[in-house]
């Protein structure tokens, strides 16, 4: 308890969507590079075409209309970061409108600004759908080859195809790169998307291990109490005139096992191990306290009919995981709790074995017997559990460790439980196990 589930969080560090390069909202640096790198080259393009439009023209009529076009396009171009943040937005359409126009009459007056297309060919791109922008690089490129013919005054071959050839692979390669990373944005969508839905599972699959143990844990501990509780006061209760010497026997043993049951409580609120194991104890030492306390309780009812539990160990006990003491102690719990409630057993017997690949818990009683449950369903009989977990709940902690449950019984037969759990190697709990 305590602990958040490992896995897919989105907060943890390489599943963060607002990671730089997986939120798709995020600017993209390398854009910005190359606008500043096409920003750069018009400039130097547009003042190097009125540079040599001066330097061959000088005081022709023509060159203040030239003078004020280049400089009209160059403050149009400057405010084009100013009027719409989206390619798409109304305001940067007009602009970039605006800013072909001039381009155009001043090509028509000074065909030697016709290169200064390069750089309005990307702007173009980036701001119109594909048709429109493709479209608008043709005609571009038009007035290029027308410009540049004109300045030649001869026929070239070179200046009609080249321009249109530079013009498409240009094109070609700039929507290839922007549908790339349309797609690209797409696949972190989803990335992003798949991401949360698996922390989201995986958020609810770890709540409801964390019940489903809860629930275990309360079962083979403190509802068993209480159920001792319950009877001891109640056969104090039956007593209280007649013999209170009994009675108050009866009403502390119940206090101790109320002592001990808050000693559970807190270890749970605590996330330690068993109240048994907390001091250092191994799982033996723990299984012969719980045999004595079980035979303590049972042997004081009013009935005289109690049940005397008795515990043997077997083998070298090797080191354990606190995981596997921690289970054993709890089987043994709950195997005890359903002798009780459904045996109606006189003695049961708790075998500890060590072999060298393995641990071995048997519980035995000399009770009435049940038929076992299959592996489809529950049995019929004692013993199946069908009060509360009880079974299932021991085969469920048998095979978060690797290991087996057997059971061998009949009616009027006893029956034995025993549970192997493999040593080497030691089956690895999943993340939601381990809760």
């Amino acid at each position: 308890m305590g602990q958040r589930t490992p896995g897919l969080d989105p907060r943890t560090p390489g599943l963060d969507p607002r990671a730089p390069g997986l939120d798709p909202r995020t600017p993209d640096p390398d854009a910005r590079w190359l606008a500043a790198v096409m920003h750069t080259a018009f400039f130097l393009l547009l003042g190097s075409s009125l540079a040599r439009f001066l330097m061959r023209h000088p005081g022709e009529p023509r060159t203040p209309w030239i003078i004020a076009l280049a400089v009209s396009l160059a403050l149009l171009y400057v405010l084009g970061p100013t009027v719409g943040a989206r390619p798409t937005a109304p305001r940067r359409l007009i602009w970039l409108s605006l800013v072909v126009a001039v381009w155009v009459v001043i090509v028509i007056l000074a065909p030697s600004f016709a290169w200064c297309a390069v750089p309005l060919f990307y702007t173009g791109l980036r701001t119109l759908p594909p048709r429109a922008a493709l479209f608008l690089v043709a005609v571009l490129t038009a007035f290029v080859v027308v410009a540049q013919l004109q300045l030649a005054g001869a026929f070239d071959p070179i200046l009609l195809f080249a321009p249109p050839a530079w013009a498409a692979v240009a094109a070609a390669v700039f929507l290839y790169m922007q549908r790339q990373a349309a797609r690209q944005r797409e696949l972190i969508d989803d990335l992003i998307r798949t991401r949360r839905e698996l922390a989201a599972t995986e958020r609810r699959e770890g709540t409801l291990a964390e019940r489903q143990r809860l629930s275990m844990e309360i079962h083979d501990t403190l509802a068993q109490g209480l159920s001792s509780q319950q009877m001891l006061l109640q056969a104090a209760d039956r007593v209280w005139d007649t013999d209170p010497a009994k009675a108050r026997t009866h009403v502390r043993t119940a206090e101790s096992i109320t002592e001990h049951g808050l000693a559970e409580a807190r270890r749970f609120v605590q996330d330690l191990a068993p109240a048994d194991l907390a001091d250092g104890g191994d799982v033996a030492q723990a299984l012969r306290a719980l045999a004595e306390r079980e035979s303590e309780r049972e042997s004081e009812r009013e009935s005289g009919a109690g049940l005397t539990v008795r515990f043997h160990a077997e083998g070298t006990p090797p080191p354990l995981p606190d995981r596997v003491s921690s289970a054993l102690l709890r089987i043994a719990q709950g195997a005890l709790a359903n002798v009780r409630e459904h045996a109606d057993a006189t003695t049961a017997a708790l075998t500890l074995t060590f072999l060298d690949d393995q641990v071995v818990l048997d519980v035995a009683d000399d009770g009435r017997g049940f038929t076992p449950p299959t592996a489809a369903g529950t049995g019929t009989g004692t013993g199946t559990g069908v009060r509360g977990h009880g079974l299932p709940a021991i085969r469920a902690r048998a095979r978060q460790l690797g290991g087996t449950l057997t059971i061998e019984s009949a009616p009027g037969e006893g029956a034995v439980l025993s549970v192997s759990i493999p040593l080497t190697p030691l089956i690895p709990l999943t993340p939601l196990e381990a809760q």
